[in-house]
């Protein structure tokens, strides 16, 4: 059976036997920069195989706490986006794995939140952003009054036309001690992007936002860098098409045979990954439906 706590454990196991080091995206960031700065390659590290460890917590808390747990039994240290909605924000939780030396981050969709007060339809593109970085805000010190924050990650909301990384075309994450956001500071040209979106590996087509594709707003502003954008998001497509698993078995044949590139980094959604039998069927069921779901959304998009 695919998509349960031993299952994962399994391939943990086994990465961390072929000498990939798992770590938290801030760990990444920091380590990129100050080796890119003094103009010398990357550290050690980041020369070697390695996971950038991430973890979005849509929903279930309690089962990111029991992943975490199991992590930290196995020596990973990794980092995980809380939403600030009641179904994901539990502050002992948050608190409890970062105890367990994990990174937290801000999984936000504040321009999907304000949205739904502003009446959607009737609003602005502008109107909207001002609303949400004033809720980004809010919910950031919110979780900062818990545990450090250093990285944010945008939650899809595949239901809201609203893309929350709309909030960095007119403000700078940056401002807030945001030190990146994966969807910006990510280069998937070399970096292979694995989640388990759709509850398999290959669910690009029930995906509507959750896409390897590194954003840069800036690049919107003249045809030339617009050009510019799409064909470094064209190149990012191509590196990814070359690396398609369905399961996790998948991900283990191609790791035992040299198929897997050295750096990668790898969305878990805590809540697909269950030990018991009731909740791995529900789970299986639920997440058939939504798949469903996006891809109706995503036709009528067309």
């Amino acid at each position: 059976m695919d998509f349960t706590l031993q299952t994962n454990i399994r391939l943990f196991q086994t990465l961390k036997s072929y000498n990939y080091t798992f770590i938290p995206f801030s760990d990444y960031i920091q380590l990129y920069n100050k080796s890119t700065s003094t103009h010398h390659s990357l550290s050690d590290l980041l020369s070697h195989h390695f996971i950038i460890l991430r973890h979005d917590v849509d929903k279930l808390p309690q089962s990111a706490l029991r992943f975490a747990q199991m992590e930290h039994e196995l020596g990973i240290k990794g980092t995980y986006y809380f939403r600030i909605v009641p179904e994901s924000f539990e502050p002992k939780i948050i608190e409890e794995i970062a105890g367990l030396e994990h990174e937290i981050g801000y999984h936000y969709e504040d321009l999907s939140l304000v949205a739904k007060r502003l009446r959607e339809n009737k609003i602005f593109e502008k109107d909207v952003v001002d609303e949400g970085i004033e809720n980004f805000a809010r919910n950031l010190d919110r979780l900062r009054k818990l545990v450090p924050i250093k990285t944010i990650c945008m939650h899809g909301s595949p239901r809201s036309k609203w893309d929350s990384r709309l909030l960095w075309k007119y403000y700078n994450y940056q401002d807030w001690d945001v030190i990146a956001e994966p969807y910006f500071d990510l280069d998937f040209s070399e970096c292979l992007y694995l989640t388990d979106t759709g509850r398999r590996w290959d669910g690009e087509k029930m995906n509507i936002r959750d896409k390897p594709v590194k954003y840069d707003f800036n690049d919107w502003k003249t045809e030339p860098m617009r050009n510019s954008a799409m064909n470094m998001s064209q190149i990012a497509e191509g590196f990814q098409q070359q690396y398609q698993y369905h399961s996790t078995n998948d991900i283990l044949f191609a790791l035992k045979n040299s198929l897997l590139p050295k750096k990668i980094m790898m969305t878990f959604h805590p809540q697909r990954w269950s030990e018991n039998y009731l909740p791995w069927i529900k789970e299986l069921l639920w997440q058939n439906v939504k798949n469903y779901g996006k891809l109706l959304l995503l036709k009528l998009k067309k």
